[in-house]
């Protein structure tokens, strides 16, 4: 399980549910920070110290107080914390229910769960380290039922570009070469990866080739 993990939340009872979330999951060291500001400078910090932090689990919404600060967001501190350390794994945890904006956070800012603060969002909350930890995507079943009845899942040029080679028999894990000869980005496996859990679980499927048999079926390839 993750070692070292960073919570970015500024309400507290939600705080000291994560911590005791946290706390049964094993993890060793745990730090919780009321401000975005904050979060980024202890991710820097470890980063310096050769102790960099393995998940972030951060909000969206933060109140402002008399504390004035740079970021003043999830979605601020995501996109600063990628351009610091890349590989730090992402869950944010927050009642944001629009599907749209949940797409988008892992569309475009590459976050690796979504658990939205609702009924049995603990249970939710374990589920998403584990599945992250073995290396896939996470997005519990309520947000996942939203995103499915609301169509708001688009497909972009990668995801159309991976589906098409899977298609074409090309093996998942030779999916980047193909990718970085046509130079599309991002072209790692772990994008890939990522990015065909993403599909399989808005759309329900299980296994690469119905997702392939879906694309063709509506003509995206």
């Amino acid at each position: 399980m993750f070692r070292k993990v960073l919570i970015a939340e500024d309400h507290e009872i939600t705080n000291v549910s994560v911590k005791r979330t946290i706390s049964d999951l094993g993890v060793e060291i745990a730090k919780y920070v009321f401000y975005c500001d904050d979060a980024l400078a202890w991710i820097s910090r470890a980063l310096q110290d050769g102790e960099p932090f393995d998940l972030l689990i951060t909000d969206l919404s933060f109140e402002e107080d008399h504390n004035k600060q740079r970021i003043g967001n999830g979605i601020e501190l995501i996109q600063a914390v990628k351009v610091i350390q890349p590989s730090l794994k992402i869950i944010v945890f927050s009642g944001e229910d629009r599907p749209a904006i949940i797409d988008r956070l892992f569309n475009e800012y590459g976050i690796d769960g979504y658990v939205r603060k609702a009924r049995r969002d603990a249970q939710h909350l374990r589920d998403a380290f584990t599945a992250i930890y073995q290396g896939n995507s996470y997005i519990s079943f309520d947000v996942k039922q939203s995103l499915k009845q609301s169509n708001t899942f688009e497909f972009s040029i990668v995801d159309i570009q991976i589906v098409k080679l899977l298609s074409e028999g090309v093996l998942q894990k030779e999916i980047p070469n193909h990718l970085k000869q046509k130079n599309i980005k991002p072209s790692g496996l772990s994008s890939v990866e990522k990015r065909l859990n993403m599909m399989r679980d808005i759309l329900a499927f299980t296994k690469n080739e119905q997702l392939v048999a879906y694309c063709k079926d509506k003509g995206f390839i």
